[in-house]
């Protein structure tokens, strides 16, 4: 499975944006891009007049690291996306959002979506009583996501959901915090994505 493995802090500087790669980490002093907010590399701190195309690439990109999707992926994800009815932008988004990985991340019980992908991977949650250990998985309407039975006493998972129980999942989540678990309600809005991505810029950049 392929999966990018390199410093994640360098992929916030060249974004300029905290991606919320490590968690906790990216509050505090330590965040790379609170340190040095330029650009990775030998010409980071150089004045780069952007391009039309370069707006359109670095959102796309952007977006990219955001949900942990190499390019293949996440140009599958936009041809599904463009033959859906509405707006290619909003589905494209939609999908992402419903991939596992990013709805274990949304409820909670990971303090990352690389932390969610590798919770997801070690078989720690289930989808409608099935132990299911894909990130990509496109959860829909009607079906429920809940930690696994022998999952509920790791510490760790334990930790994490307690640290974030004051974080309030999306709509589109039904989120039981008895059961740890949560129905998906609806395919997620617009509104209910709350990352800064223009992804009209994504639409025309794969329509030229």
């Amino acid at each position: 499975m392929a999966r990018y493995t390199g410093a994640v802090c360098r992929l916030c500087r060249r974004e300029g944006q905290k991606l919320f790669f490590k968690g906790d980490r990216c509050y505090t002093d330590k965040c790379a891009i609170d340190r040095r907010s330029y650009p990775p590399g030998q010409h980071g701190q150089g004045r780069a007049k952007v391009s039309e195309y370069g707006t359109q690439l670095r959102e796309k990109q952007k977006t990219k690291r955001y949900y942990g999707v190499l390019e293949k992926q996440f140009h599958k994800y936009f041809e599904i996306a463009s033959r859906r009815s509405g707006k290619t932008g909003e589905n494209l988004l939609a999908l992402l959002e419903t991939r596992l990985d990013n709805t274990v991340y949304r409820l909670g019980f990971a303090m990352s979506r690389a932390e969610a992908r590798q919770l997801v991977l070690h078989g720690h949650f289930t989808v409608d009583g099935r132990r299911v250990n894909i990130p990509s998985f496109l959860v829909k309407p009607g079906m429920t996501v809940a930690v696994g039975d022998k999952s509920r006493s790791i510490d760790k998972l334990k930790s994490t959901i307690e640290a974030n129980s004051s974080r309030k999942p999306p709509k589109w989540l039904e989120y039981d915090a008895n059961n740890l678990s949560a129905k998906v309600a609806a395919v997620p809005a617009r509104d209910d994505i709350d990352l800064p991505v223009e992804e009209q810029l994504i639409v025309e950049l794969y329509s030229k």
